[in-house]
């Protein structure tokens, strides 16, 4: 397990992570992105992209506080095992925003007074071979005084990929408009190149709507899938969620 904090960056840092890490970045796979809005609203980013049809075929949807991921088109689903799945869930005042099956995991494990870091250890890596994509994981723990973050990088070992290596980052200070990004991928390839390193820190700009809209923008046209925002109101606990899709349901 590893704990660690980014050094300060200047503001062109910033908005070079951003052009330089997603918007120039033809495949960065899943994304997440936790920090706080200019509204100092807490913010949590959500993405989907995807080179397969099978990938391609999905749309968010939301009932409440649960974000999760549904065929668009459920007669042409070939397997759901690791696209379905509910990606952003809220208990006992934390609120977790995840790549996978690993959502529900955590927020079993809060319930059970288990750490978000001692619930993920029993989980591993995607068995995507050859691909091995990590399993990304966030939460905002709004239980104390000292609001903090937590993110979870889950990928493949290096020495034997059927093991896993599980990284943790912790963060207490996160300035308004700003916030820590992970990606599944470093950039497009065959194999696709798993994350490397520490999340990095990008822009949480304007309203929801206008964070939504920059992230949708930045990501590539013909791979993005879908992207949602969650935004939680620091006083009142309420969240609210807004989604844009590429692709429309067919069952409706």
């Amino acid at each position: 397990m590893i704990f660690m904090e980014s050094k300060h960056l200047s503001s062109a840092e910033i908005s070079s992570n951003f052009i330089q890490r997603i918007a120039n970045n033809t495949y960065p796979g899943r994304g997440i992105v936790i920090g706080q809005s200019t509204t100092n609203q807490w913010v949590q980013v959500y993405w989907i992209m995807g080179r397969s049809e099978n990938s391609r075929n999905r749309i968010f949807t939301s009932d409440a506080h649960v974000l999760r991921t549904e065929a668009a088109d459920p007669t042409q689903v070939e397997d759901p095992s690791l696209i379905i799945y509910r990606a952003m869930q809220e208990t006992k005042n934390c609120y977790i925003v995840t790549n996978g099956s690993q959502t529900d995991v955590i927020c079993q494990g809060l319930d059970q007074g288990q750490t978000f870091e001692t619930a993920l250890l029993s989980q591993a890596h995607e068995p995507d071979d050859p691909n091995f994509t990590p399993r990304i994981s966030g939460c905002t723990d709004l239980r104390n005084d000292e609001i903090s973050v937590k993110i979870s990088l889950i990928k493949a070992s290096p020495f034997d990929s059927n093991r896993s290596e599980h990284h943790f980052f912790h963060y207490h200070a996160i300035n308004a408009g700003y916030g820590y990004a992970i990606t599944t991928y470093q950039a497009d390839g065959n194999p696709l190149p798993s994350f490397v390193g520490s999340p990095f820190i990008t822009p949480l700009q304007g309203s929801p709507q206008q964070i939504a809209d920059d992230y949708w923008q930045a990501l590539n046209e013909e791979n993005r899938i879908s992207l949602a925002v969650k935004t939680i109101d620091p006083q009142s606990r309420m969240s609210t969620i807004q989604i844009i899709n590429k692709y429309h349901s067919k069952t409706e």
